[in-house]
């Protein structure tokens, strides 16, 4: 319940730093969006329909189409992340006075909450709706992977939106979705960045003790050789987080200064300590 708790306040407080960035940045400043959001923007544009409603409607129309592809879990976190979406986008439009009218600075802020906004609703085990349903039914049907599918049906849309707000602008959308795609990727990833440690030493029991006692953390020690002197290594192998690595250097040094450490960035870790 806890945890179930968590993801919907992270669907909640996502969903609307994401409808501020596109309504008090984006919408003011003439920019776009990739995906259904784009698309949605755009009818806003040229025929004054709400984001809100829109956005609702167009997922609405997907998830009818391809919730089979999605598994239970996913299909509620999404439904929700779609309605609060869809929610905050309909009660913040022009509410308040726009943040800038300067299209560069509204470009990257816009792409830094939208990137927050999504990267949160990621975080959750749901989406947004629009570009994954998109991608998972093109991975289906015509074999695509999900990551390229995102990325045509986003660019697909980013360059229609030329014809509506001009190439200059549309210049400075793909500015704020590539600033929104590596914040996603930073919220999603980089918070649960760890390090993966490789050390080969003489003394892997010392080392391995007080990784054990004063850290805290499991290591496992793995049994080899030497590929030309044909002797005996061991190689411990320990993953930490990225805060926790000078500690970890510290012991070494102080257990064996010749100890040989070969650091590894992991990007997410699941298992007991670890994420579920």
């Amino acid at each position: 319940m806890k945890e179930h708790v968590k993801n919907v306040l992270l669907i909640i407080v996502g969903a609307l730093i994401f409808a501020v960035g596109i309504n008090y940045l984006a919408i003011p400043n003439k920019l776009s969006e990739g995906g259904v959001i784009g698309i949605t923007i755009v009818t806003y544009y040229y025929l004054g329909w709400s984001p809100g409603i829109t956005n609702l409607v167009i997922n609405a129309i997907l998830i009818a189409a391809g919730y089979k592809l999605l598994d239970k879990r996913s299909t509620f976190y999404t439904l929700l992340g779609i309605l609060f979406c869809s929610l905050f986008l309909y009660l913040t439009e022009n509410q308040l006075a726009p943040v800038t009218s300067n299209p560069l600075l509204a470009a990257v802020f816009a792409g830094l909450l939208v990137g927050i906004g999504i990267g949160l609703v990621f975080l959750s085990g749901g989406t947004t709706g629009g570009s994954a349903i998109v991608a998972r039914m093109c991975q289906k049907y015509f074999g695509w992977s999900l990551g390229n599918a995102m990325l045509i049906f986003d660019v697909v849309v980013i360059a229609g939106s030329a014809f509506v707000i001009g190439l200059e602008k549309t210049m400075y959308t793909f500015i704020a979705v590539y600033i929104g795609a590596r914040v996603i990727d930073y919220i999603v990833d980089g918070l649960n960045t760890k390090r993966a440690i490789t050390i080969i030493s003489e003394n892997t029991e010392a080392i391995s003790t007080k990784i054990t006692h004063e850290m805290q953390r499991g290591a496992t020690i793995l049994h080899g050789h030497g590929a030309y002197t044909k002797s005996r290594k061991d190689v411990l192998y320990v993953i930490i987080g990225k805060q926790e690595l000078m500690t970890l250097k510290a012991l070494v040094q102080e257990a064996d200064p010749e100890a040989f450490v070969v650091i590894h960035e992991v990007h997410e870790v699941l298992g007991r300590g670890f994420s579920k």
